[in-house]
C-alpha cells in the first residue's frame, strides 16, 4: 500500500520531469545524447525506487544522482529548452531538502 503525502508527489514531479528532460535530450540531435541516456537511467530508478524496496541504492542516494545528472545536462546544453531541466533541478532539490529533514515544515515532513 502507497501512502500518498507531499513528499512523494515531490518526488514523482522530479522525477517524472527529469525523465522528460532525458527523454527530450534523447530525440534532439544535439551533442548531449550520452546525458540523455545517463538522465533516463537514473530519473527511472529514481521513481521505481519510490515504489519498489528491492532497489539498490535508496531514493535518497538515487535523488543524489539525478540532481547531479540534471546540473550536467543543464551545462552541457544541446537544443532542448533549459526549463524543464531547472523545474526538475529546483523540485528535486526542494524533495532532498525535505526529506532528509535540514528543513521542517508541519504539515509536509
Amino acid at each position: 500500500m502507497i501512502t500518498l503525502s507531499w513528499l512523494l508527489i515531490l518526488a514523482l514531479v522530479g522525477g517524472a520531469l527529469a525523465l522528460v528532460d532525458g527523454i527530450w535530450r534523447l530525440r534532439a540531435r544535439g551533442g548531449s545524447t550520452i546525458v540523455g541516456v545517463i538522465e533516463v537511467i537514473v530519473a527511472a530508478l529514481f521513481l521505481l525506487s519510490l515504489f519498489i524496496p528491492g532497489i539498490p541504492w535508496g531514493p535518497i542516494v538515487l535523488g543524489v544522482a539525478t540532481l547531479i545528472a540534471l546540473v550536467v545536462a543543464l551545462f552541457a546544453g544541446g537544443r532542448t529548452g533549459r526549463g524543464v531541466t531547472i523545474a526538475a533541478i529546483v523540485v528535486i532539490a526542494i524533495w532532498l531538502v525535505l526529506v532528509n529533514h535540514w528543513l521542517v515544515i508541519p504539515g509536509i515532513n
